[in-house]
């Protein structure tokens, strides 16, 4: 279905022309006309599907077709971090560019000049505010957020939202909101408490399921089993056998995201890292860098395994396997977006292979392991079944690791 189809105002099909949007994707088939028709709506869909167009697009129109208060705050769009909603602002803004509305990213670590930036929108009123909870309960409780107008509500990753403990906070938001409204919902999961919030907060809800639980069979996936030594020369050794234009690297920890990124920067590779110690300006400066293609490495903490908007990420390095298969599924899906291919390899020390065995049984299949290369040592034997913490009394490889 092309983008033409959905009648959209003429003001709206130019950003969509600009940002190169052509046929719609299936969530944006489905959601599109159901949002359009005032539906209240619970999806199940992840990063990567066309979700945030799905639910921008129709918004915009609807703001720009019908009569608003220009003086108050018409969309709410909630989501987990700031890096979202961030992207989701940036998304927001090439999409709107020739229509004339206003919104604004609202979210913590800002310095004193964006707070009032903040405060100055959610006061005198904003078409469409994204917001993070915590930072937007805050507002609220200032007093001077006005609310009393608003249209929309939107969800966005509400499982993610609801593991990082934000039940309490959307509540309080939704506790100051107009009765009257439509909420969409959207989650990568359809876990009871997802459907327990979906009951406090939807009318007669519409439920789509276009969700990938699997990886797309794009993406080629492979296995190192390692001793935890051989982690990082392995991963020097797998940036310098094949020139990768994007690559990004997760750890499971602050501790070896910050390792990492030392190690390849003192053998010479570009890279650098993201994670919650880093001032948020930073944060979005080494982002900005990864995404114009001046950083060709980035290390991370599962921070960025949700929501990073990149298409052209043709390797996702797991160097600590991730914690299921949801997060499995969620970091690789960084790579092999929209047409693209993309390779996924993890890195499986002894204390993980129990946890990655788990990985490959949500799988349903075997992901391939691959020899070392030579001059790397012996690798472990995968037996998932043995005690993770017993190692070999003599490794074969003595790597440094500082």
């Amino acid at each position: 279905m092309k983008f033409t189809e959905f009648d959209f105002d003429e003001r709206l099909m130019e950003g969509i022309e600009a940002s190169n949007y052509d046929e719609a994707t299936p969530i944006q088939e489905q959601v599109i006309p159901l949002i359009l028709k005032g539906k209240d709506m619970i999806a199940s869909a992840q990063t990567g599907t066309g979700k945030t167009a799905a639910f921008l697009l129709p918004l915009i129109h609807k703001i720009i077709t019908r009569k608003h208060d220009p003086h108050a705050i018409s969309s709410l769009v909630i989501v987990p971090t700031r890096e979202l909603a961030i992207q989701i602002q940036q998304h927001l803004e090439g999409l709107s560019y020739f229509t004339g509305i206003s919104s604004i990213a609202v979210y913590g670590g800002s310095d004193g000049h964006a707070f009032m930036q903040e405060k100055k929108a959610l006061s005198t009123g904003a078409d469409i505010v994204v917001c993070t909870p915590g930072k937007m309960m805050y507002h609220i409780k200032m007093g001077y957020v006005k609310l009393a107008n608003l249209e929309y509500l939107v969800l966005d990753e509400a499982d993610r939202m609801l593991d990082m403990g934000f039940f309490d906070d959307i509540m309080f938001i939704i506790d100051h909101l107009p009765k009257t409204r439509q909420n969409l919902l959207f989650s990568a999961t359809m876990v009871p408490k997802i459907r327990s919030l979906a009951k406090k907060i939807l009318v007669e809800p519409v439920e789509i399921n276009v969700a990938i639980n699997k990886p797309p069979e794009k993406i080629v996936q492979q296995a190192y089993l390692v001793y935890e030594p051989q982690k990082i020369p392995l991963v020097l050794h797998l940036l310098r056998e094949k020139k990768h234009k994007t690559v990004l690297i997760f750890c499971s920890s602050k501790l070896n995201v910050k390792q990492l990124t030392r190690d390849l920067k003192k053998n010479g590779i570009k890279a650098d890292e993201i994670h919650s110690d880093l001032e948020q300006d930073r944060r979005e400066d080494i982002l900005m860098q990864y995404k114009s293609g001046q950083l060709p490495v980035l290390v991370a903490t599962d921070i960025l395994s949700r929501g990073i908007d990149i298409d052209n990420i043709d390797l996702v390095i797991n160097f600590d396997v991730p914690h299921d298969g949801e997060d499995y599924v969620h970091r690789i899906g960084r790579t092999a977006r929209a047409e693209a291919e993309g390779t996924a390899i993890t890195l499986v020390s002894v204390q993980e292979q129990r946890k990655f065995s788990t990985i490959e049984k949500f799988l349903g299949k075997d992901i391939p392991k691959i020899i070392v290369p030579e001059g790397m040592g012996d690798q472990p034997a995968y037996d998932p079944t043995s005690p993770n913490s017993r190692m070999p009394k003599k490794k074969p490889f003595k790597g440094r690791r500082k």
